[in-house]
């Protein structure tokens, strides 16, 4: 497709996020094969669903100038999963927003590489796209991904959590939290480190 943006690289101290290749699409079919990845996103994905989220990933960063990026780990250039910012496509009380979110491979878990990823997503956002705001969620039980919020400095407000209309009545992933991060907020928590 010419007239395509290429994806922005961003370089951290461990990490480098980039566009997709072929060859991370095994691996990101394992990952979200893994039922401790999909514990709190529905269920694991097939191939075939997992082929058809990168094509969807790449589809956004062409159509809004940001998106989910492929995550290498720098020292042995090893797929680890997704980082990134992403529009959620449903209708809430806090749409239309830019969300920052990740999922990554389990035997990176632990490491701190979500933090690392989401905080250089956040500069993105915040520095090259020039955002107000950035929110993330996930269900009340992801103590992990909301540990990750929580490091990055992002708030909770009870009053703003939601059940996701993407998911019908009585589904035990309905209710979701939602935390917020404004970029004064952002530029003050980066200037006290």
């Amino acid at each position: 497709m010419s007239g395509r943006r290429p994806v922005p690289r961003v370089v951290t101290e461990r990490l480098l996020l980039r566009e997709w290749l072929p060859s991370d699409r095994v691996p990101f079919g394992h990952l979200n094969a893994d039922p401790r990845v999909a514990q709190f996103l529905g269920g694991p994905l097939d191939r075939a669903a997992s082929d058809a989220l990168i094509d969807r990933i790449e589809v956004r960063w062409a159509s809004d100038g940001h998106g989910l990026w492929a995550v290498e780990r720098r020292t042995d250039r090893a797929f680890l999963g997704f980082v990134g910012l992403a529009a959620p496509m449903f209708e809430a009380a806090f749409t239309p927003c830019v969300e920052v979110g990740w999922r990554l491979d389990p035997a990176a878990w632990g490491h701190g590489y979500a933090t690392e990823g989401a905080r250089a997503a956040l500069r993105f956002g915040f520095e090259e796209l020039g955002l107000a705001e950035l929110v993330s969620f996930t269900v009340p039980a992801n103590l992990r991904s909301r540990a990750v919020m929580e490091r990055l400095g992002m708030v909770r407000d009870p009053a703003d959590d939601f059940d996701h209309p993407d998911l019908s009545d009585g589904h035990p992933l309905r209710r979701h939290v939602l935390y917020r991060l404004v970029r004064e907020a952002w530029r003050a928590s980066v200037a006290s480190r």
